[in-house]
């Protein structure tokens, strides 16, 4: 460990990084009763902390190992990282990174001046054929994580939290991938203050270090998820294993949701996105404050980077509010005649309905599948099931249910055999609690919902599509009634989405 510190105490990070702040979490800290702070590394030169470990290496070299030019592997902030350190020393750069990284990063290490090489559908991928081309044609290999040098370039993260916090601190939570900023953050705090709790994070879908730990050695995953793509790493290494093992207090596994989450709490507080790799630790964080496990003192978590593509934020903004379980996902049965919708949504009471779907079935029950908003999170939503069911009504909760949470709740409706005389509207209506009831409230029973979907967006106007049954006989009453009801709506049952894919057969 001393060996480290010295390391770390005369690296060359500076040249191409920053000292990044360490923020309050003001908004956080309120709601969970803690003092949370979060280190900014989303704020260096390429987004992420890897700059550090990478340029420390990198300068370390000969001018000889300087003039065959570098390679790595890295899904991508450790590609910046070689990249950018590489071009301001003048040193060529081969960059072997997965095909499944986002384009965010592969087009940022092209911009440095880095040779991209799309291989793989993983870093162990990656990283095998990164060797190969090393060898065959003398490039020197950079590794993203088990490397003295780059251990030593992260671990000035540790340094600068200790000269920017010296009040008590709890514990700093970290980030898990391969585990070179974990054992370079622990080395250098756990020599200075042993005090301070050490706690690396982990995804559950690639809890690499956590399985390296229980078996005694650096074991491959069998599988690895990819939605925290800068920690998917199937094995971590020999050094990071040895000092992790050592150093760190605990490791705590968290979901994609959790981290979804935490993403949208460091926006909240500081208007910023993160990568999930970049959120993880925080989730971390949340998970021990959820458990009662955290320990007294300001709790620091690692905001460990940014480079997230945009596309991957509709997922984290569906997901968000499962993950801090401010949302309930319920399939739900009522009887199937006019006016059931309202007598469900009148017992919800004043709650905030995230989502209602539902498609006409022939018979005497209905199945619902419904979203509720959460103050109290899984206490408030047994009160919700406990409520229903007492009611007559069954429940089944979806929250935790992957399938139903990915694929049914896009996937309710469907053509219906016989079904006669429905037409398809679109509502708009202002956006505030209740507003799902008084639309209900203002349709008449005398005409039959086939098909309901209602999904809360966040905006100032919520959104329906409803089918209707109503007969030819009736429409001119029909539409004085919906006309009457005052809010702007759109006949969709020409459009050919409607024809094709929900129509009767």
């Amino acid at each position: 460990m001393t060996d480290y510190v010295k390391k770390i105490l005369t690296s060359s990070v500076y040249d191409v990084a920053e000292q990044t702040p360490l923020d309050s979490m003001e908004l956080l800290s309120t709601r969970l009763g803690h003092d949370i702070l979060v280190k900014r590394e989303d704020l260096q030169p390429v987004f992420s902390f890897k700059i550090r470990g990478a340029h420390n290496r990198i300068v370390h070299l000969t001018a000889e190992e300087r003039a065959r030019g570098v390679i790595c592997a890295s899904a991508g902030n450790h590609a910046q990282g070689v990249a950018l350190s590489a071009s301001r020393l003048g040193i060529r750069s081969v960059i072997v990174m997965p095909t499944t990284t986002p384009v965010i990063k592969v087009n940022a290490v092209r911009r440095l001046g880095g040779e991209v090489v799309l291989f793989g559908d993983g870093f162990d991928a990656a990283r095998a054929h990164a060797s190969i081309l090393a060898e065959r044609h003398g490039y020197v290999f950079v590794h993203p994580f088990d490397d003295p040098d780059v251990i030593a370039g992260q671990g000035t993260v540790g340094l600068e939290i200790m000269r920017q916090h010296p009040e008590p601190i709890g514990a700093i939570y970290v980030p898990v991938g391969g585990g070179g900023l974990a054992a370079g953050i622990a080395s250098f705090v756990k020599f200075l203050r042993p005090e301070i709790r050490i706690i690396g994070v982990e995804p559950e879908e690639a809890a690499s270090m956590k399985a390296a730990i229980a078996a005694g050695k650096p074991v491959p995953l069998d599988q690895v998820g990819l939605f925290a793509d800068g920690v998917a790493v199937r094995q971590v290494g020999e050094e990071t294993f040895r000092l992790c093992r050592d150093l760190l207090d605990d490791i705590i596994t968290v979901t994609a949701d959790e981290i979804c989450a935490a993403i949208k709490d460091i926006f909240d507080d500081h208007r910023a996105i993160t990568e999930p790799a970049g959120a993880l630790a925080l989730a971390g964080l949340r998970r021990d404050i959820d458990n009662g496990t955290a320990p007294d003192g300001a709790l620091i978590a690692i905001n460990s980077g940014a480079n997230v593509n945009f596309d991957r934020l509709r997922y984290v903004a569906e997901r968000a509010e499962i993950g801090e379980r401010a949302e309930a996902l319920l399939a739900v049965t009522i009887p199937e005649r006019p006016g059931s919708y309202r007598a469900f949504i009148r017992l919800l009471g004043a709650r905030a309905i995230t989502e209602f779907n539902y498609r006409f079935a022939p018979g005497n029950s209905a199945r619902i599948f419904v979203g509720i908003k959460l103050g109290n999170g899984d206490t408030e939503k047994r009160e919700i099931i406990d409520l229903l069911a007492s009611n007559g009504l069954d429940v089944t909760d979806m929250t935790d249910n992957e399938v139903a949470k990915l694929h049914v709740r896009h996937m309710v409706g469907g053509r219906v055999e016989g079904l006669r005389d429905e037409m398809i509207f679109r509502f708009q209506f202002p956006e505030r609690p209740g507003a799902l009831l008084k639309f209900l409230e203002g349709l008449n029973d005398a005409w039959n919902i086939s098909l309901f979907h209602y999904r809360n967006h966040g905006s100032d106007y919520g959104r329906v599509l409803v089918g209707i049954q109503v007969p030819e006989e009736t429409r001119e009453d029909f539409f004085a009634h919906i006309d009457a009801i005052g809010f702007p709506y759109w006949n969709e049952t020409d459009n050919p989405a409607y024809r094709q894919f929900l129509d009767r057969e």
